[in-house]
């Protein structure tokens, strides 16, 4: 079966290992980074969303205009905008893209950023919200005939867009998280099923619960993604020695940032898991590393896979076997890692793939 990569688009320089070298918004860093994704192998780039950061839509818009066929995964909170309005947009940026475009659903895992923007709902409120926004999102891209929607958080009455995705029926929707209601929304309602990375046990279960989850509502498991930070080098000696003077340089960034490290216990249940990872040990399975998920106090997608490109590519091919088609990746020098993961691992993975996929059609 096909395997798909997912890598970051950025609009400045700046990860937790480097301070940005100007403003949030360096538009030739943002088409550089996109054509490094294109030019190198990747399949799907993020915009990521952040209460205080650049709009990430009309940044979709622009790296449109400068890429010709990588695919643009918009993140959207549903507090920001009605669900029909971000309909248009996400249907708008569909047709400038020629049919890239997809959406990631974020329901918010920090209250306070919530609250940056005026949003004060609980969890899992916010998740029964969620599940309302992507409902009516998907109606609004596919219904032709004007429609009414009553909720708990939306009432729409007689609505109907004069603009459609290019994508039929519609384009693909991802979610995550790692709850129980996390489970029963992105079950019932995704397409894509993202995770953090965690050791192969703890992957597996949390598949586990997926599966529940779409048994209940009577729908196909989502396809399954999963995120990881590489640090490759040719040898594994050296691999290591990355690794260890990159968790100097996050401890040498974090220094100057007092509110890099989350305080206390983080409030998301994916970030708990990793934390569980972290309690059991630094190395876990063929290369994940969870030494910078413990300096961040489990902040988001900090496991790392460390080695040489053939470990790294193993160690994926792993979360392949459990049933994952779609790889995420960002290293910690976002442009040179994306190349490097490009050229190094990605063609490895690709070609294992193909050759299963060859030796079962033979068989």
């Amino acid at each position: 079966m096909p395997v798909e990569f997912l890598g970051i688009a950025g609009t400045n320089d700046a990860s937790e290992v480097t301070t940005r070298t100007g403003g949030s918004l360096d538009l030739d860093y943002t088409k550089r980074l996109a054509r490094a994704h294109e030019d190198n192998g990747w399949d799907r780039i993020l915009f990521a969303y952040h209460s205080g950061s650049p709009d990430p839509a009309p940044v979709a818009a622009f790296v449109a205009a400068h890429t010709e066929r990588i695919n643009l995964v918009l993140a959207q909170r549903p507090n920001v905008s009605a669900p029909t309005y971000a309909a248009k947009t996400f249907a708008t940026l569909d047709q400038i893209s020629g049919g890239r475009f997809e959406v990631h659903f974020i329901t918010g895992g920090s209250t306070a950023d919530q609250a940056a923007e005026g949003d004060y709902l609980d969890k899992d409120s916010r998740y029964e919200r969620t599940r309302e926004y992507i409902q009516i999102v998907k109606q609004a891209w596919t219904s032709h005939d004007r429609f009414d929607y009553d909720g708990k958080y939306y009432q729409i009455k007689a609505f109907v867009s004069d603009i459609f995705p290019v994508q039929q029926p519609r384009p693909r929707v991802s979610f995550g998280g790692s709850s129980a209601a996390a489970y029963a929304v992105g079950a019932a309602e995704s397409d894509i099923y993202a995770l953090w990375g965690e050791p192969l046990a703890g992957t597996k279960e949390q598949i586990a619960s997926i599966d529940a989850a779409a048994a209940t509502a009577g729908k196909p498991r989502p396809t399954l993604q999963v995120a990881f930070r590489p640090i490759i080098a040719p040898t594994e000696e050296l691999a290591w020695e990355k690794a260890e003077r990159i968790l100097g340089r996050i401890k040498d960034h974090a220094a100057g940032r007092p509110t890099f490290r989350r305080s206390g216990s983080p409030e998301n249940a994916g970030s708990q898991r990793l934390l569980a990872a972290v309690a059991e040990g630094e190395r876990h399975d063929r290369a994940l590393w969870t030494a910078p998920t413990g300096l961040t106090g489990g902040g988001g997608n900090s496991t790392a896979l460390v080695g040489t490109p053939e470990t790294v590519a193993a160690a994926l091919l792993d979360y392949y076997d459990l049933g994952v088609r779609i790889l995420s990746a960002r290293g910690y020098d976002i442009l040179d890692d994306a190349i490097d993961f490009g050229r190094y691992v990605i063609p490895l993975v690709r070609d294992e793939v193909a050759r299963r996929d060859r030796a079962t059609a033979a068989a």
